[in-house]
């Protein structure tokens, strides 16, 4: 089912109500806009999930930083470093500041890029722009800016807006038993 309607942030609201709203949705991209020396806020679906497949098209400019949240506690990092070439804790595709994307897979800032992250218990399996770069790898502990520390307990999907500017396309969700 889809995550995003297209059209508005339906079923979504801000991590930080008071926070600087930097999301806009044109022609069916939900756009983060971050200008340098800004901060926005991240975006929080309303629903909780508990085991489930998403499948994501994200665009990110070189340089510029976003993540997607499993849970709300789990980052898959978004990350523009095509022109570094390697993997590292921080980089695109990565378990935040907790394991390395087992591939450097990563398109240059102008590019989509595609994701689907699955999450069964504490098992997360990634693949990102068609290769698998996670294979049912152990996650029991937040990786950093997670909304709490109830990593067994079902979450919200979360978008980092704070960092820089990213755009979303085809968010949708298959919830899983």
């Amino acid at each position: 089912v889809p995550l995003f309607n297209g059209k508005d942030t339906t079923g979504w609201h801000l991590r930080n109500p008071a926070g600087h709203n930097s999301w806009t949705v044109d022609k069916g991209v939900l756009k983060n806009t971050v200008n340098k020396g800004e901060h926005g806020t991240d975006l929080v679906t309303d629903k909780k999930f508990q085991n489930f497949t998403v499948k994501y098209e994200f665009l990110v400019p070189d340089n510029s930083n976003s993540g997607f949240y499993l849970r709300g506690r789990h980052e898959i990092q978004i990350l523009g470093d095509f022109a570094s070439g390697e993997t590292s804790l921080g980089g695109n595709g990565a378990l935040y500041n907790f394991k390395t994307a087992d591939k450097f897979v990563s398109k240059p800032g102008d590019q989509w890029q595609t994701a689907e992250a699955t999450i069964i218990g504490d098992k997360i399996t990634v693949v990102l722009n068609g290769v698998k770069i996670h294979d049912n790898v152990e996650c029991r502990k937040g990786t950093g800016g997670q909304l709490d520390n109830n990593v067994d307990q079902p979450g919200p999907i979360f978008l980092q807006g704070d960092h820089g500017t990213v755009w979303f396309r085809n968010l949708r969700i298959k919830e899983l038993k």
